[in-house]
């Protein structure tokens, strides 16, 4: 690294002893999993140090190919390689003749939507990042394998990021996979981040969870204690745990760190009840005979953790469920109307929906998952009874209206549910609770059916027009007009009259 460099930033904060290669394509595969857009990585060191080694595995673990093919950019100087996650460039600064060169490169437009990989930056003079990740790779020994990676950065982000992957990968160790190769796989929109966890033939899954505390502006903290969503991985162990024990299938629990937001469980795979976009049959039903087999027995509000500790189930109140339904008047509304709902609009609102509550409140109660729909409905091929279907993200369920993930099932808010496949899945159900008691109360569940769809088809609407305009997603608009017929069908019942009218008003 030159000097100038060296003088700029503080002292290493991170030095790491690698023994041979395998051990650099580890710390390599440690890094990758926490690249993100705009991040630039600048490795120094000299001929044969060992860098070409450590950006190949860096770039085959980022791919998630690990046969993948990484030329060097000698001649070339950049190579961008075009990835699920993001773009990533690998620059070799060799050959640079003028450090203005490198701007005519396009680093920086690289940059606005993937991230770099710099090998021989010291070219490049000033013209980096200074919020630049580097590593500066030397051979302290004799030994033809033995490398030390220094690791310098003034920024906090890559400093806490390198600590969090070298973290999950000594979790590995401890869970007896020391050397697992770890590979990206896309979660949500929580802090939570996933990967599946590969030894031979053998997957697991990774989720790291830290705690979320001042990482979440208040205004958000106070929505998510409010609606009861989990902050921790405590909740996906107890749910989970329960889930097991009443003979569903939930992903076996293989190893966890609770203080650190660490869980490693089984790998239920990738397939879901929903094939090119369009609902499986066979797949909806056995769906539904899960949600008959949970709510035909009894779900406790408080479970026992194997650390001795207990986790209580919150309560999916009447307050929780106007606040999500809100989220309609929150960002929908101002969306369609060009201004935020006022006072006036705000009151109505609320008085209906605690009204349609109210209206249900002998319906029955029990576990409700709250996102019981296709991406978390794992299809288990060969697999028998309720066993066919594979249950994950249930770490927000609270204690409520059981027909909430019945209306999130038949009106699934990820692929078009027509009238007669809805109502086909809904007689089922019956069907399956009426052989389970001669005292289900099929009236009552078909009013609660009806509340409980369209308060989750508003905070839906409402959810979706937020991840497009807040936060630069706006391929979710593209659901809104299923949603909006699922809401129309719904609201089509005598006894949601009020509700109806409201909805005409506010919804274009």
């Amino acid at each position: 690294m030159a000097d100038h460099q060296l003088q700029a930033l503080s002292g290493a904060f991170q030095t790491i002893e690698i023994a041979d290669e395998h051990g650099t394509r580890r710390l390599a595969n440690d890094i990758a999993m926490v690249l993100k857009p705009g991040d630039v990585i600048c490795l120094s060191g000299d001929l044969g140090a060992g860098k070409s080694t450590f950006t190949r595995a860096l770039i085959r673990a980022f791919a998630g190919e690990p046969e993948l093919e990484v030329p060097s950019p000698t001649f070339t100087l950049v190579q961008t390689y075009d990835l699920p996650r993001f773009d990533l460039s690998h620059f070799d600064l060799y050959r640079l003749e003028e450090p203005e060169e490198l701007e005519e490169l396009g680093l920086d437009d690289l940059l606005e939507t993937g991230a770099a990989l710099i090998e021989w930056p010291e070219k490049a003079n000033e013209l980096l990042p200074g919020n630049a990740l580097w590593i500066q790779i030397t051979q302290p020994t004799d030994s033809d394998d033995h490398r030390r990676f220094s690791l310098y950065s003034d920024a906090p982000h890559w400093q806490n990021r390198i600590g969090q992957s070298l973290a999950t990968r000594s979790f590995l160790g401890t869970a007896g996979l020391p050397d697992a190769e770890r590979r990206f796989l896309a979660g949500d929109a929580s802090l939570r981040t996933f990967e599946t966890v590969a030894t031979g033939s053998s997957t697991a899954v990774l989720m790291r969870w830290p705690f979320q505390g001042d990482a979440v502006p208040e205004a958000v903290r106070a929505y998510m204690e409010k609606v009861h969503l989990a902050r921790d991985c405590r909740a996906i162990v107890a749910v989970g745990t329960e889930l097991r024990n009443h003979g569903l299938r939930a992903p076996d629990l293989m190893a966890s760190d609770l203080e650190n937001g660490l869980i490693l469980s089984s790998d239920l795979g990738r397939d879901t009840i929903v094939v090119d976009g369009k609902p499986v049959r066979e797949r909806y039903f056995a769906a539904v005979d899960v949600l008959a087999k949970m709510h035909g027995e009894a779900w406790p509000k408080t479970v026992s953790l194997a650390d001795g500790g207990l986790y209580q189930v919150p309560d999916y109140s009447a307050d929780a469920l106007v606040a999500e339904a809100a989220l309609f008047l929150d960002w929908y509304v101002p969306k369609v109307s060009g201004k935020p709902a006022d006072e006036s609009t705000r009151s109505e609102f609320e008085r209906l929906w605690r009204e349609a509550l109210e209206d249900i409140s002998e319906a029955q109660t029990g576990w409700v998952l709250r996102d019981f729909h296709s991406p978390n409905l794992l299809w288990q091929a060969g697999a028998e009874g309720t066993d066919r279907i594979g249950l994950i993200d249930f770490q927000d369920t609270v204690y409520g209206p059981v027909a909430y993930d019945v209306a999130s099932l038949l009106l699934d808010a990820r692929t078009d549910m027509d009238e007669a496949l809805e109502t086909a899945l809904y007689d089922a159900y019956l069907s399956a609770r009426k052989m389970q008691s001669a005292e289900f109360d099929e009236v009552g569940f078909s009013k609660a059916y009806a509340v409980m769809a369209a308060q989750r088809i508003s905070k839906i609407l409402g959810i979706f027009v937020r991840l497009a305009e807040r936060d630069g997603k706006p391929a979710y608009l593209s659901h809104l007009p299923r949603m909006l017929g699922y809401l129309d069908r719904v609201l089509d019942r005598p006894f949601l009259s009020d509700l109806k009218d409201w909805y005409a008003r506010y919804r274009h």
